[in-house]
């Protein structure tokens, strides 16, 4: 398109006399190859490095990934995953992402992924999904516990919004742990992954405050975890403008209404944390959406000294996404690093302060005093979420220390 309007614009000087004019609007937007297929026997238009494992640093283990010429629905080879067992020492869960390093693909015209799986037991999926590409993740979508058994089954992950998929790179995501299976390792095999335009994929429905878009798959109601660049602001509950403070007055870690702190990642991913998501956005307001969430950290180790001395509150606003049961919580804890002179933390839990609502936006304003055997705030470097599982989708915004 670069070299087109220069070709134009040297055409136009050179006619001049001919009052030559060219409107760039009337160029056409770049096209993406609309290919389908992700794997048959081989990756389609993908490089041979084309699977990107999770960190291992977090727990992923990347040695249980590869093909198999003994296993196929069709042709002559599937993808087999050995997921490891829960005491595995070079990682207890396996998974990443397929990626088009290419220029990226135009899937417009499809409306769901597909692939056929089968296992050596009876096992459970534990995300699987398209659009994560390591880096905006803007139109991520995914299903979470997918079954699958000895025989193979297909299984359909519709899209939310197919229009939005103009030039995608992020083809397939997987993450599968022992959970299903009291903690013994298995085998998967994935094959015929392709994006399909199916008859049977109907009555699309956003549900905004969940994040997701529920589908009517061939009678059976499937809802697809959906980024939050699939809805627009009016869909939206967004969490209260905190009130005006001087500057001097808090420390932010997250939030639209302060200068926020470095923070190194709303999403630590360390070992045996089930918890997916991060920061996110709709149109310019952002928040932080967790699903899977049993235990969650928003990091600030590589980040400057975090110092909150003189702070006597944390705020932090939260929205369940479920229901909440008795026996459910969410507890909050501040490790303080001290520059590693004496670290200490504190946890409280959310409850306490107010009850957790499903689908209400609570605010929490909670003396610092209350983190029992916290020393102090002078060198945060981690603010955890914990449920225990209890509570798995919650959003979270607004969260500053302040006096």
């Amino acid at each position: 398109m670069k070299n087109l309007t220069y070709k134009t614009s040297f055409l136009c000087i050179a006619l001049l006399s001919l009052s030559c004019s060219r409107d760039e609007g009337d160029l056409q937007p770049a096209t993406f190859p609309n290919t389908a297929e992700i794997f048959t026997d081989v990756p389609v238009g993908l490089t041979d490095q084309f699977f990107v494992s999770f960190d291992p640093a977090a727990g992923a283990n990347t040695g249980g990934f590869g093909t198999d010429d003994n296993e196929a629905y069709e042709g002559t080879t599937s993808i087999r995953i050995d997921v490891p067992s829960a005491n595995d020492p070079d990682g207890t869960f396996i998974g990443g992402i397929f990626e088009d390093r290419g220029v990226g693909r135009n899937l417009t015209e499809y409306n769901a992924l597909t692939f056929w799986a089968k296992s050596s037991i009876t096992a459970t999926i534990g995300t699987v999904g398209f659009g994560d590409d390591f880096q905006s993740n803007t139109y991520a979508a995914s299903l979470n516990d997918i079954p699958v058994s000895t025989g193979w089954e297909k299984v359909i992950i519709p899209i939310p919004d197919p229009s939005k998929l103009l030039n995608e790179r992020g083809m397939f995501l997987f993450s599968i742990g022992s959970q299903s299976t009291g903690g013994a390792g298995f085998t998967i095999w994935l094959d015929e992954i392709r994006f399909e335009n199916l008859g049977i994929v109907a009555q699309p429905l956003k549900k905004a405050l969940d994040l997701q878009v529920v589908f009517n798959v061939g009678g059976d109601e499937v809802a697809v975890n959906a980024a939050a660049g699939y809805f627009d602001e009016s869909d939206f509950d967004f969490a209260p403008t905190p009130p005006a403070r001087n500057a001097a007055d808090v420390v932010s870690i997250f939030s639209d209404a302060y200068t926020n702190v470095q923070v190194d990642n709303y999403n630590g991913f360390f070992q045996f944390a089930t918890t997916q998501g991060g920061a996110t956005s709709i149109g310019d307001e952002n928040f932080i959406s967790y699903t899977d969430l049993n235990f969650v950290s928003i990091n600030m180790f590589n980040s400057p000294d975090v110092d909150a001395s003189g702070m006597t509150h944390i705020h932090v606003d939260v929205n369940v996404r479920e229901a909440v049961n008795a026996g459910d919580f969410i507890n909050l804890s501040i490790i303080n690093n001290d520059g590693g002179a004496s670290p200490s933390d504190g946890f409280v839990s959310l409850g306490s302060y107010g009850s957790l609502r499903e689908g209400q936006w609570v605010s929490y304003d909670i003396p610092i005093a209350d983190f029992g055997g916290l020393a102090g705030i002078n060198d945060v470097d981690l603010i955890f979420f914990v449920s225990d599982g209890t509570i798995s989708n919650v959003l979270v915004d607004n969260v500053y220390f302040y006096r």
